[in-house]
């Protein structure tokens, strides 16, 4: 047998190998990194992924050609910064979509983008991945090479997801990611909700899809004039979305909205470093605490104030504390503390004696911490951090503090309440168990509809019609328009007769009171 022959027979999974477009441009790590594990899955099933990113491979990866786009930091501290400081739902709308549509533009005009990707020598690709974060213009890649996209929802989807896929997203009992965790069980917030959604709808049509609609044309001009981009970006084939329904509320999702919540959760974590594990069981009974705030915030950034705050709390605990902090020396740092700039966070909260996970409040590190089962305590700073842990609270997981508000005495207090309260430790035992028991893994689910996208080219017939409908149709705003117009009709036919029947009775009297009046005189 020649031995190509018998390289072919051995390697059937390479023969089906697709051209993938993987493009995730945002300079947060978390939305790459939730993507990250799938597309080296991919990849190793003979995939070729070519990976529009500011975060290229530390290692070569067998199937992954990195195009960086590290243009995307620069000013992003600063960003990230305003983004923090409050301002009114109009203002906080006007700069995320104003911060993307720059995003875009500085991507597009990558040179390894334009030269790889959009360069005179067109590519082939058989597939485009993306991540869902309103960069619509990225969605013409897509009918560029003329091939199926999937998005990837990293937060969750939200409203303009939803309306891209034609999805059911009552605003009476559900909520798009955001600052704030409205009770839809009062009407006072209710009410706020629709005000806050009705704000970000009308911002971004009013002010941003024209904006978008210029960008698009801009960059794919031939494209342009066969279809516009609101028809391009709501032909998304697929949407893997970062949720499932026992770690946020039960949600409706159209057949190509698949959840893949933990998706980037290593079953297997990697084995702890000697110092490390020597460190976490030498904590005894009183256990382990681990305490990050993430990537977008820095420990080393808090004031003088809330570190004081911090160190104060943790010399006065039995336990041991595993700190992200970013710099070699922490001034003033206990020696129940120990710092690093980076842990291996999943490996961590999968060992048995960390008691509890002090948090940001991340979408990844909140399913993480759910997965192995650890009560969280949250101090949320940016965007769905709020959420995420206001819903953490409210089913029991654990507990809410405001970082730049809370004392010692309240991070104490709220600290020994979580570890003391074993209706915590229950709930989180109890939510992962639920979560686990799931008949697919998430990454199994993954990359079995992302096969059956590429085998039905696309998959259109997943398609529903909802997701072409402009929001007067979806709604059935013209069905309801023409009963209230039929109701108004009537309303204003009775109206009339009433009023006729009402002037011929006072003629009717009038004309009697002046023949009364006539007998008398007479």
């Amino acid at each position: 047998m020649p031995p190509i022959f018998l390289l072919l027979c051995l390697l059937p999974g390479y023969l089906e190998g697709a051209r993938i477009l993987a493009v995730f441009p945002l300079p947060s790590p978390s939305h790459y990194f939730f993507a990250l594990p799938y597309l080296k899955s991919l990849a190793s099933l003979g995939h070729e992924i070519t990976s529009v990113s500011p975060y290229p491979q530390r290692e070569p990866f067998r199937n992954i050609h990195d195009i960086p786009v590290p243009e995307v930091f620069e000013n992003f501290n600063e960003v990230l910064r305003i983004a923090s400081t409050p301002k009114s739902i109009w203002q906080s709308s006007d700069f995320i979509n104003e911060y993307v549509l720059n995003l875009t533009k500085t991507v597009l005009n990558n040179e390894g983008v334009r030269r790889d990707i959009l360069g005179p020598q067109k590519p082939h690709f058989d597939l485009v991945i993306m991540d869902l974060w309103r960069i619509d213009v990225l969605s013409g890649l897509a009918a560029y090479f003329d091939a199926p996209i999937i998005g990837m929802a990293s937060y969750g989807t939200d409203w303009k997801i939803d309306e891209l896929m034609g999805n059911v997203s009552p605003i009476s009992y559900l909520q798009s990611p955001s600052s704030r965790f409205y009770d839809l069980e009062a009407y006072g917030q209710r009410l706020s909700h629709l005000v806050e959604r009705t704000i970000f709808y009308i911002n971004y049509k009013w002010r941003h899809v024209r904006k978008q609609e210029t960008l698009y044309r801009q960059f794919f001009p031939s494209i342009a004039e066969r279809k516009p981009l609101s028809e391009i970006s709501r032909n998304f084939a697929l949407v893997l979305v970062n949720q499932h329904f026992t770690l946020g509320p039960p949600r409706p999702y159209v057949p190509n909205m698949i959840e893949v919540g933990g998706l980037h959760v290593d079953q297997n974590p990697e084995a702890l470093s000697a110092e490390l594990d020597q460190f976490i069981q030498g904590a005894g009974e009183s256990g382990v605490i681990y305490f990050s705030l993430g990537t977008n915030v820095k420990s080393k950034s808090l004031s003088e104030d809330r570190r004081r705050v911090l160190l104060e709390t943790f010399a006065s605990l039995p336990q041991r504390i595993l700190w992200k902090f970013e710099d070699e020396q922490l001034p003033g740092k206990p020696p129940n503390v120990f710092i690093s700039k980076w842990f291996p966070q999943q490996a961590i909260l999968a060992h048995p004696n960390v008691k509890l996970f002090i948090t940001h409040g991340g979408l990844l590190s909140t399913i993480e911490s759910i997965h192995h089962g650890k009560p969280m305590l949250g101090l949320p700073c940016l965007f769905d951090q709020f959420r995420n842990m206001d819903h953490v609270k409210q089913v029991g997981l654990g507990l809410v503090l405001n970082i730049k508000q809370m004392t010692s005495e309240d991070f104490s207090s709220t600290i020994i309440r979580l570890l003391t309260n074993k209706s915590f430790e229950e709930t989180a035992r109890i939510t992962a168990a639920r979560y686990r028991d799931q008949p697919m893994k998430p990454m199994e689910t993954a990359i079995w509809w992302t096969e059956y996208v590429l085998s039905h080219k696309g998959a259109a017939h997943m398609q529903v019609a909802g997701k072409d409908l402009v929001f007067v149709r979806y709604h059935s705003l013209d069905v309801f328009g023409t009963f209230l117009v039929g109701a108004l009709v009537i309303l204003g036919i009775v109206t009339c007769l009433l009023v006729l029947t009402l002037r011929k009775c006072l003629l009717l009297v009038k004309r009697g009171k002046s023949e009364v009046i006539k007998k008398k005189i007479t």
